[in-house]
């Protein structure tokens, strides 16, 4: 006979969540240590109080399984992003793309700028995490060369970055908030923007502000960071190529994936034009390990040494351990336990938006998986705004805004992880300069207590 397992109370669910975030706030805010031990500390109480409350091996187990499951498509794209950056970094792409940025970029308009950039081919590609992995660390290694702050930086690519991901209708998360809602894809775009065109807006402010009044911006380490460059790598309009390749394929709905992969063949194709003598295992070597810069420069080396699969590891081992405490979480019942009983007590529009927004939020901090942090909410509450008379835009735009925008601020999220691998700067350090993702749930919950730009169902 198979075993039930034990129901959680809502009482029981609350207090379980606030010892979590209490402990794990205590460790990577009040200690200021890494998220990795304080999540395996969680994932210990989470397993002892389970089998305490007569949970079987089995049912642990496969929370284990459900968390981790649900991160091995986005795992995989990262180890590629890796072999992409070293890849870029040696064939010229990236440096190439840093001189070019040089030579346009206004430094008394860097910050606006370069969140505009980001946001444009955000929208073409409809990848954030690519648009931060390829033009953000070519936008960091101009922006520490003009001695403005790196969580600055950090914040103005990633603000455009998640503006592009809000925005295009390839985007992974666009479709998904669309698709769980029950939402057409253009109307929730369309919908989307009573929320993210004020956030933009803001955002660029914010941005002009910040760059005029940090007064630290200067041109007198350019000169000498492009003259390494030019010396020490192949600077060529060639360059421009493989970036022109995520677009075509973005525009071609390749899946991200084989985009990645046609990405590292062209770029190792140019590679091996500019340097005949490369070989094979050195390609080898590079993809594993990632390129190490020997200019001379220190600046520009501590810039340019990065990328391969086991720069990876330490983000992939993070998230890994995230996602097995959200799977627990959620295969134990703790998150249904919370979140369906509000479902039931909510009576207005705004409350409904407002309380699916937070849950959003809250399943970012306590999962950490983006995908999840709409999937969950949607599940929970798509009837009850049907039966509000909410439209099912009404619901996606709320997934988007406390869903996708948040996991780039968390640490142990997957976002969050990868982009504080990616461009070395703490998600402590540039998430007060995310101001899309600030900004988005503020208006969006605007909207909901105004009612402005709230659809309903047609009667």
């Amino acid at each position: 006979m198979e075993n039930k397992k034990p129901k959680v109370s809502l009482l029981e669910g609350i207090i379980v969540l606030l010892i979590m975030i209490c402990m794990m706030s205590f460790g990577v805010i009040g200690l200021g240590i890494s998220p990795e031990v304080p999540i395996l500390v969680g994932i210990l109480l989470l397993v002892f109080w389970a089998k305490f409350r007569g949970f079987q091996w089995d049912d642990i187990d496969e929370g284990f399984i459900v968390g981790v499951k649900n991160g091995i498509v986005p795992l995989f794209i990262f180890i590629l992003i890796g072999s992409l950056i070293a890849v870029w970094i040696a064939s010229g792409v990236i440096p190439s793309l840093m001189v070019f940025g040089f030579h346009l970029i206004n430094v008394n308009w860097f910050l606006p700028s370069i969140f505009l950039v980001c946001a444009l081919v955000g929208t073409a590609i409809g990848s954030a995490f690519t648009v931060i992995s390829t033009l953000g660390i070519a936008f960091m290694g101009i922006g520490i060369t003009m001695g403005i702050n790196p969580a600055m930086i950090a914040g103005a690519v990633i603000s455009g970055a998640v503006f592009g991901d809000k925005s295009s209708p390839l985007s992974a998360t666009v479709n998904l908030a669309s698709a769980v809602a029950g939402a057409d894809l253009i109307a929730h775009i369309k919908n989307l923007m009573w929320s993210t065109i004020p956030a933009m807006v803001g955002s660029f402010i914010i941005f002009v502000f910040l760059n005029h009044s940090s007064g630290s911006a200067s041109l007198g380490n350019v000169s000498k960071t492009v003259a390494t460059l030019n010396s020490n790598f192949n600077i060529t309009i060639w360059a421009v190529v493989p970036v022109a390749l995520l677009l075509i394929c973005a525009w071609s709905h390749i899946p991200t994936i084989p985009t990645l992969f046609i990405n590292i063949i062209a770029s190792s194709i140019l590679l091996f034009i500019e340097h005949p003598h490369f070989g094979i295992i050195k390609l080898n070597d590079l993809i594993l390990n990632g390129f190490v810069s020997k200019t001379g420069n220190k600046s520009v080396d501590v810039l340019l040494s990065r990328g391969g699969i086991s720069s990876m590891m330490g983000t992939i081992s993070l998230i890994m351990i995230a996602l097995a405490f959200g799977g627990l979480l959620m295969h134990l019942g703790i998150i249904d336990a919370v979140i369906n009983p509000l479902a039931k007590r909510l009576n207005s529009d705004a409350k409904l938006i407002v309380t699916v927004i937070f849950t959003a939020i809250g399943v970012n901090i306590f999962v950490g998986e983006q995908f999840l942090s709409e999937i969950l909410p949607a599940n929970a509450f798509k009837n009850v705004f049907k039966k509000a008379g909410l439209a099912p835009v009404a619901l996606s735009r709320a997934l988007e805004d406390g869903g996708t925008v948040i996991n780039y601020l968390v640490p142990w999220g997957v976002a969050g992880a990868f982009i504080s691998a990616t461009l070395n700067v703490p998600a402590s350090h540039f998430a007060p300069f995310v101001f899309l993702s600030i900004l988005s749930p503020i208006f969006s919950i605007l909207s909901a207590v105004t009612g402005i730009g709230i659809k309903h169902l047609k009667k």
